[in-house]
């Protein structure tokens, strides 16, 4: 109803925030009043937003899809809730649907922008689905084939899920790597093989790097087999990683290139579209169960400017909020 409060976290400074109330106006005709059940906080990106470190040039392109404000600060981001219709079309009203929408308690979304939930897919796992839709952009990229080496180095939640996504094709062998030995039993959850860098094997047809860190690229070039192709999934926001393309990275003739969600790879861009795209990554969320584990804690709504910064100076997976 119009007159009803909203309150939505918000970057106020680097290093800061703050829960913000307004008053809603009355929906459009074409829009979902939604009241969120969770959203999740996807630690790579928000760390970067929440210190403040964002290059200038990026500012656009940074741009959540209901994004408001303009970085630095103040700004109000995030881009995975799930929530249950309360107003609009008699056929939505009830549904629980995802949102590529920010850390908000509820709010007027276009129906275009709404993806129900499908079968299989409770609400509390939800909150993956913008990670899924970054690891299926990022298979893509990658191309992997029936019976190849691959490692993937960086167990967080986007490296997990591009591992996964990758072991299920047959005859391909995946290793999960991870400075953090603890991260063994994630992999194990996961049916994937698990190593440190020290014990990673070498020679390998497809590397892809999801860790964020310099050593992290530089082992990911040192794994890969002659030929091969390295896909870099971090993003460093105003940091110059420093990487060692001397060495054998020429006489290797190694492949180094970047996968983003933001664009559909290109062998896909001609058939389809990112509503297409946020479906799949659904329905593919749905038909893992085991993806539940990335989930490794959760925390209130109202409490976000007190954890966040716990949030992203830790090395956790996905933290889900519940409202």
């Amino acid at each position: 109803m119009p007159g009803d409060i909203s309150r939505a976290f918000w970057v106020t400074a680097p290093g800061q925030g703050a829960i913000y109330a307004h008053t809603m106006p009355a929906p459009k005709a074409d829009e979902l009043t939604v009241r969120a059940l969770y959203s999740g906080v996807s630690r790579g990106t928000e760390r970067l937003i929440w210190q403040g470190n964002v290059p200038l040039s990026q500012y656009q392109r940074m741009r959540a899809p209901f994004q408001e404000g303009e970085f630095p600060a103040p700004v109000k981001y995030g881009y995975a809730n799930v929530g249950v219709v309360e107003q609009g079309p008699s056929d939505w009203q009830g549904q629980v649907i995802f949102a590529l929408y920010p850390h908000q308690n509820r709010y007027h979304l276009p129906i275009e922008a709404a993806f129900p939930l499908p079968e299989g897919l409770p609400a509390e796992r939800a909150v993956l689905a913008a990670n899924a839709e970054t690891a299926l952009n990022a298979c893509w990229d990658v191309c992997p084939r029936p019976g190849e080496q691959i490692r993937v180095v960086g167990a967080g939640v986007v490296g997990c899920l591009v591992a996964s996504l990758c072991h299920s094709l047959p005859g391909t062998q995946v290793e999960l790597i991870d400075i953090n030995p603890e991260r063994e039993a994630l992999a194990n959850a996961l049916g994937l093989r698990f190593a440190t860098p020290a014990q990673a094997q070498g020679d390998a047809d497809q590397v892809i790097h999801a860790s964020a860190t310099e050593a992290g690229l530089n082992l990911a070039l040192e794994l890969a087999g002659d030929e091969a192709k390295v896909t870099e999934m971090s993003w460093y926001g105003d940091q110059t990683p420093r990487v060692a393309l001397g060495e054998a990275f020429h006489s290797r003739r190694l492949t180094l290139r970047s996968s983003q969600v933001g664009q559909i790879s290109p062998a896909m861009r001609p058939r389809w579209d990112y509503r297409r795209r946020m479906q799949k990554a659904l329905e593919i969320t749905a038909a893992h169960p085991e993806w539940g584990a990335l989930i490794d804690a959760e925390s209130a709504f109202e409490d976000l400017p007190q954890t966040m910064p716990d949030l992203v100076a830790g090395h956790g997976l996905c933290h889900r909020i519940h409202y």
